[in-house]
């Protein structure tokens, strides 16, 4: 099944990011940034594998943090400006986060009272993230800061005004996987809410879930709405993408262990939904399997399944040329975003090692997990 990689037989399961794919979608970025003049940041909640930001950050301008541990690893490991933003930062924390911090956000009027004049004597720049209550999303609620009870961003009903000469810019994020005429639509909400705030801003950052680098995205009208902004509001843009830097880069490389009946053909992998892929049993969502296609559209059809004891822990059901028998690899598309950041040892399985394929086809293994890992997360 996997005879477009040559990986030297290495154990299973393993994230395997493609270096020649993500500078393919880094170029993109930076093409971007350049013709619309606006700086776009790693936005690492979604991918925080640093073995790769001296290559990252040839082209990109920074990292964005959701707190203090991200906020180090890219002051630490990545360079060039560290963003952060939290719902709500933690006292004993905020000190170190000033540390590493250049542009901070906040969630609310009332941490900018709390916490605001610490970083203004530390020389940090201010950010107030707005709620423009624009719901683009469709299928992704879970995903959704403008879903009616969000925590996430001040409403203009809650607005303050007498914070206003502590902001140095404002922030919204509204978009998972979507194009740019969604956000179009938000821009345009949050200019008739806030758009008069922004004139005395430095800066606008507009978030992440902008899939710039999907086929499909309309990169032009992007540039046209940064343009807009830059030019009505004299301000700086950010985007801070994380999906977009490493779309189609990853893949997860699983082991076929076993294949049973039960009404249907079931195989079950080394490789879990729950434990190294959570986002198939959250959002939910099938992903792309290499040499697979839809249910009944090849000769052999498979649920795709797990060793962990969850009845649940279902990746899908895919088809085949020929049947699958114990010991075949697949390779699961799209897996270098939200695996790595929210895998787990659930039922002590074993977190994939971390592989890297360079431009030259070379494999090298950057990390290995192993029962030491498991253990000391415990006790």
């Amino acid at each position: 099944m996997m005879q477009n990689f040559n990986d030297g037989g290495l154990r299973t399961p393993y994230y395997l990011i493609d270096e020649e794919k993500l500078i393919h979608n880094l170029e993109i970025l930076k093409d971007v940034s350049e013709r619309a003049e606006c700086k776009i940041l790693l936005a690492q909640k979604a991918f925080s594998m640093f073995a790769v930001y001296p290559l990252i950050k040839r082209y990109l301008a920074g990292t964005t943090a959701s707190g203090l541990y991200e906020a180090r690893l890219g002051y630490e490991e990545f360079g060039g400006e560290t963003h952060v933003f939290s719902p709500a930062y933690r006292e004993d924390e905020f000190e170190e986060i000033l540390k590493y911090a250049d542009d901070i956000v906040f969630n609310s009027p009332l941490q900018v009272k709390k916490f605001a004049s610490k970083a203004k004597e530390k020389g940090k720049n201010i950010g107030l993230r707005i709620n423009p209550e624009c719901s683009t999303q469709g299928d992704h609620a879970i995903y959704d800061p403008c879903a009616v009870g969000s925590r996430l961003g001040t409403t203009l009903a809650n607005f303050d005004e007498d914070i206003l000469p502590l902001l140095d810019g404002l922030h919204f994020h509204t978009l998972c996987e979507q194009n740019s005429d969604d956000l179009e639509t938000t821009v345009k909400a949050f200019e008739e809410k806030f758009g008069k705030y922004l004139y005395n801003m430095k800066w606008l950052n507009m978030g992440g879930g902008h899939h710039i680098t999907r086929k499909d995205y309309d990169i032009e009208r992007l540039i046209r709405i940064i343009k807009h902004i830059r030019e009505t509001y004299d301000v700086e843009v950010y985007l801070e993408p994380g999906e977009a830097v490493v779309l189609n880069a990853g893949y997860l490389i699983t082991t076929v262990l076993e294949t049973v009946k039960n009404g249907m053909n079931i195989a079950i992998l080394d490789a879990s939904a729950a434990c190294h892929m959570p986002d198939v049993l959250e959002m939910p969502y099938r992903p792309p399997l290499m040499f697979s296609g839809q249910p009944n559209e090849k000769a052999y059809t498979y649920r795709l399944s797990s060793a962990t004891c969850l009845a649940g822990d279902i990746i899908g059901d895919y088809s085949f040329d020929n049947e699958l028998n114990e010991g075949d690899r697949l390779a699961f598309e799209d897996m270098a975003l939200y695996t790595m950041v929210k895998n787990n040892t659930f039922n002590g399985m074993s977190l994939p090692s971390i592989v890297l394929c360079h431009k030259d086809g070379i494999f090298e293994v950057i990390k290995r997990f192993g029962y030491d890992d498991f253990k000391n997360r415990l006790s």
